[in-house]
Parts: structure tokens; C-alpha cells; sequence
């Protein structure tokens, strides 16, 4: 049995009590873990990799790659790892970009298209359950998008059912913060591909982050007061 250090060792257990709070696996789960290249979802990957050595729930990994054909693609490299760190995967080529025009191209466009696929692609594979790299962070960014653009108080659900419960999205990073994560990837030296898209740098989850990073400065716990309003709220005092 390996034993896990350093870092990982506090990421692996938010992991861990994640997937228990939120009954996110199941014996026999094979679960398809989204790899943009980023790296969220490659520590994502190598904590459920690593876990698989000590916890008593038996399942399978299978590492689903979405390319859409952007002129610096990291599908070989991303090869390389899989095959190092003995992870079962498969990368899915769509050829949408070749049918959009550049203006119509943004942060939207880009996730649900590669959503589409992943989840056609886990479906074709017989995976019961899809694990996306959301952390705390992306969590306490979308409740302020959705109040701030939408007008609503809702944010990412560590466990979802899609299309009638034949396949189960869960997010067992949500109670990671970011830090850990660069943290990680640096001690363990993995090479990550982050988007090259300048709409990644101007987009307003993009915005979110500043914000929350300003409002630390005057409120160290801006994040975990933000992420455990959710779980907190005064009924009394709504509208």
C-alpha cells in the first residue's frame, strides 16, 4: 500500500470527505474524469489514482480527453501521462471548431461543447459516473456569477443525476481549495496545458477571481464565509 504525502495527503483527504458527504461512489463505479490538461483535472486524476490503493470502494478510472482541434493541442503529452501513471483513457477529436467562425468562439461555446462530447463519449463507454476538476474556488465564483449576472442564488452541485440518473456528475474536488492544487502540480512536477484563449483572461469568472482576491485583503475568510453561506441561510430573512 502506498502512502500518500506532502500535499497531497490534505488534498486527498477534502477528497475524501467530499465523496462521503456527498455518497459520490459506488463499488463497481467507472467513472470518466474529464482531462482538459489543466491543472485541476490532472490532480484530480492522480488523487483518485492514488486512492485507489487504500480505499474500500472498488472502481475504475477512465480518462476522457476532448479535442477540438485548437492548433496547440496537448492530446500527446497527455498520452504520455496516462500511460506513466497506468490510467485507462481514451481521447475523443470533434471536429466543431472547424465549422465555427472565430467571433462566435468564447468561454460558453468552449464548455458546452466539450461537455457534449464528454458526455456522449462516457455514455459510449459505459461509465456510470463523470468527475469534473471544480474546486472550492470555481464553487465560490459561480455563486457570484449567478448572483451578480443571473439574478439567482444557486451554485455547482458536488453530485448531479443527468439524463434520469444514467450518469452521475460529481465534482470530490469541491472542498479544495486552489492554492493546494498549484501547490501540488509543483511538487509533483506535472506538466499542465492551461487554455490559451485570451477570452480565459477577459471572461467574467476571470472577474470573479480578482474581486474575491481584492476582498481578502479586508476579509482573510472572504471565501469559506462566501462557500458556507449556501448551508447558512436565514429563511426568516429572505423575500
Amino acid at each position: 500500500m502506498s502512502v500518500i504525502q506532502g500535499t497531497e495527503y490534505y488534498i486527498s483527504k477534502r477528497v475524501g470527505k467530499a465523496i462521503t458527504d456527498y455518497n459520490m461512489l459506488s463499488e463497481g463505479d467507472k467513472i470518466a474524469v474529464a482531462i482538459s490538461g489543466g491543472k485541476d483535472s490532472l490532480t484530480l486524476l492522480k488523487v483518485l489514482r492514488d486512492r485507489q490503493n487504500f480505499v474500500p470502494i472498488k472502481y475504475d478510472l477512465f480518462a476522457v480527453h476532448i479535442d477540438l482541434g485548437y492548433p496547440k493541442s496537448c492530446a500527446r503529452a497527455l498520452e504520455k501521462y496516462f500511460k506513466k501513471i497506468g490510467v485507462k483513457y481514451h481521447i475523443e477529436k470533434v471536429d466543431t471548431l472547424k465549422k465555427t467562425k472565430p467571433k462566435d468562439i468564447n468561454c460558453f461555446w468552449c464548455s458546452w461543447n466539450r461537455r457534449k462530447a464528454l458526455f456522449e463519449t462516457a455514455n459510449r463507454f459505459s461509465c456510470t459516473k463523470v468527475a469534473l476538476g471544480h474546486h472550492m474556488d470555481d464553487i465560490i465564483e459561480t455563486i457570484l456569477l449567478n448572483l451578480f449576472f443571473q439574478g439567482e442564488i444557486s451554485a455547482m452541485n458536488p453530485k448531479q443525476a443527468l439524463f434520469k440518473g444514467k450518469i452521475t456528475l460529481i465534482r470530490p474536488l469541491a472542498y479544495t481549495e486552489e492554492h493546494l492544487i498549484r501547490k501540488f502540480v509543483k511538487e509533483e512536477k506535472i506538466a499542465t496545458f492551461d487554455c490559451t484563449c485570451h477570452n480565459s483572461i477577459i471572461s467574467n469568472r476571470a472577474k470573479m477571481g480578482r474581486l474575491i482576491s481584492g476582498l481578502k485583503k479586508v476579509c482573510p475568510d472572504v471565501k469559506k464565509n462566501i462557500f458556507r453561506s449556501l448551508k447558512r441561510i436565514k429563511k426568516d430573512y429572505l423575500l
